[in-house]
This record gives structure tokens, C-alpha cells and sequence, in this order.
């Protein structure tokens, strides 16, 4: 891949649909929130934190997540985490992001939804009016917990729903199928939000099924075991279904052996609608043009194709027509210009 590509791809306007807030704790950010807070941690420096970075499979990846995720108290916290996300995601030419927090993780802890929620929707209001990136939060629900939690969780979020565009499911898939969580979806549709989730990470394309029979999805995060089942890759290219791919996320847990063997050119050439984004970019090493970067690499993208992702991104996000189009012409005008 040429350096010419590479300059392309990091100007190209697009929008982010899979990174998870909690995931863009950098190290540094992690120290200083642990020194601000008095928290102490099983890391003293940025090495060591780089060192446990080093996880064998998503559960591996999730406990080393979560011991992150200690420092993270105040309102101020989430805030600072926030802001920094944002700052990076428009410095990468992120015009529009719709990021996914989990509250479970935070209200277990004992920190209050009105503190987590206020430092996120804070910070996006500010990104917006200080540098022009839009965004929406997007709730999930923690699949290794119950549903009985995920329903008080959703009705612990009712007086900020108005800002909440859609719920979600994440977390330690194998074992915990979309169907579990029938009933507080339909709730959650019920009250109007839109639902997304997590399914076919490391789960099989039979959950990807779940997800959108039972659920009633209207994006599918991951979705890589979807090449295994050719219906179900009719079905997404049919219904324009998109799929919010992460693929440096699925190399370091070893969902893929290789990004060479990556389904995403496939299901692309397939008709599928398919996103590229970075999941948890601080513990994945690479934020979304690092992804976009690797991928066209690894599966000898063209320009064309990376034009398509980059639509593909507006064009799968829960916006208006109207800013949906406004963005794409955006894309167009870059790519008829001398870069």
C-alpha cells in the first residue's frame, strides 16, 4: 500500500459506529485519572500497562478492561475520557460518531447514572460546538449479566432517553445468546429506542440470526461468522442490514488468524453494507484510520473501495437523510479533489 492511499484515507471524511467510550482509556489517561482518584492499580506505569495489553481472547481482553475502568469515578472522568476520544476522532476526520457506553459497569461500581451520563453527553455537546464532530451515545446491555439487570438499567436511563439514540449488547458472547434478552429489547423498542448488537464475534452466525429475529436490529456489530452462513449474507445484502466491522479488534482477540483472511472484502463484494471502526481503539492499538489503514493493506483495498466504506459509515448511521447526504457530498467533494 502506497503512501498515496494511506494520505487518502486519512482525509477522507466518515463516520465512526462501533468504539465502545470505555474503550478509549489510554494509558496515560488511565494514570492520571488513578493518581487523581487515589486508585490504585495493578500497573505503575505506562510499560506495564502496554505489557497486559498483550490478551490471548476477549475474556482476557475484558478483565484487563475492567481494571481499567476503576479509575473512572467523577463526572469530570468521563468528561476528560470523552473529550479525549472526540479530539482524536476529529483529528482523524471523524465527522460523526455514534459511541456505545456501558452502565452496568460503572453502576455496579456505585457510581450514579446521572454522573457517568452527564461527563459523556457533556463532553459531546462541547465536541460539537468547539470543533463541529456529531454524536449520539448508544446504551448496552452487559450480555454476561441478566436480563433482569439490563431491564432496570433501561429503566434507570428513562429521564435521559431523550439523548440515548439506541440500546445495545456487548460483552463475553459465547454463552450468552441475543435471545436472552428478548423482553427488555422489546421494551427498549417500545419506548422507541433503536437496537443494535453484538453478534457474531466470537458467537456463530446463528446469534446473528437472533439479533435481527428477535431483536430486532438495526445494525449488526461485528458480524464476522456471517460469511459462514450464505442465507444469512443474501439476507444482509437484501435488506441492507449494515455491519459495524472492527478489524484490528477481531486480530488482537484472534477472531481472524490474519486481517489477509478477513471477511470483509467478501462480504463487500457480496453487497453487504459494511462499516470499518476501532471497538476499543486504546487496547486494540489502532483508532479508526488505523483500521481503515491495516484492512485496505491487508486485503489490497482500492480507492473505490474505500470510498464505499466511508459512505457506507453515513449511510448505516442513525442520522436524517438529510444529514446523511449533506455528508456524502462531503466524501464526493474530497474525492474530486487534487489530494
Amino acid at each position: 500500500m502506497g503512501d498515496d492511499l494511506k494520505t487518502f484515507i486519512e482525509g477522507i471524511p466518515k463516520a465512526e459506529l462501533h468504539v465502545h467510550i470505555e474503550g478509549t482509556l489510554e494509558p496515560e489517561l488511565m494514570l492520571r485519572l488513578a493518581k487523581r482518584n487515589s486508585v490504585e492499580l495493578k500497573y505503575d506505569s505506562i510499560e506495564e500497562i502496554e505489557a497486559a495489553y498483550r490478551f490471548g481472547n476477549l475474556q482476557d481482553f475484558l478483565n484487563i478492561y475492567y481494571e481499567g475502568m476503576r479509575v473512572l469515578i467523577t463526572e469530570e472522568d468521563f468528561y476528560d475520557l470523552a473529550m479525549d476520544y472526540l479530539k482524536k476522532a476529529h483529528s482523524e476526520n471523524v465527522l460523526h460518531s455514534e459511541v456505545f457506553f456501558d452502565p452496568q459497569a460503572h453502576l455496579k461500581r456505585g457510581i450514579e447514572f446521572e454522573t457517568f451520563f452527564s461527563g459523556i453527553s457533556r463532553a459531546m455537546d462541547d465536541a460539537e460546538r468547539e470543533f463541529g464532530v456529531t454524536s449520539k451515545p448508544i446504551m448496552c446491555f452487559l450480555r454476561d449479566l441478566s436480563e433482569g439487570s439490563a431491564a432496570k438499567t433501561l429503566a434507570d436511563a428513562a429521564k435521559y432517553k431523550e439523548k440515548i439514540v439506541a440500546v445495545g449488547l456487548d460483552s463475553a458472547e459465547r454463552g450468552n445468546p441475543p435471545s436472552k434478552f428478548q423482553k427488555v429489547f422489546a421494551d427498549a423498542l417500545g419506548e422507541g429506542y433503536l437496537t443494535v448488537a453484538h453478534a457474531g464475534e466470537e458467537g456463530p452466525p446463528e446469534y446473528i440470526w437472533e439479533a435481527i429475529k428477535l431483536l430486532h436490529v438495526s445494525r449488526i456489530d461485528h458480524g464476522v461468522a456471517s460469511l459462514e452462513d450464505p442465507n444469512l449474507v443474501e439476507y444482509l445484502a437484501e435488506k441492507r442490514l449494515p455491519l459495524t466491522m472492527c478489524p484490528l479488534s477481531n486480530l488482537k482477540l484472534k477472531v481472524v488468524k490474519s486481517l489477509e483472511v478477513h471477511p470483509l472484502k467478501k462480504l463487500m463484494d457480496a453487497g453487504v453494507v459494511v462499516t470499518v471502526n476501532s471497538d476499543d481503539p486504546a487496547y486494540f492499538g489502532g483508532y479508526v484510520n488505523e483500521n481503515y489503514l491495516a484492512i485496505s493493506k491487508a486485503l489490497g483495498l482500492t480507492e473505490s473501495d474505500v470510498v464505499q466504506l466511508a459512505k457506507n459509515s453515513f449511510n448505516a448511521s442513525f442520522i436524517s437523510q438529510a444529514d446523511k447526504e449533506s455528508f456524502i457530498s462531503k466524501i464526493d467533494n474530497y474525492t474530486n479533489s487534487p489530494h
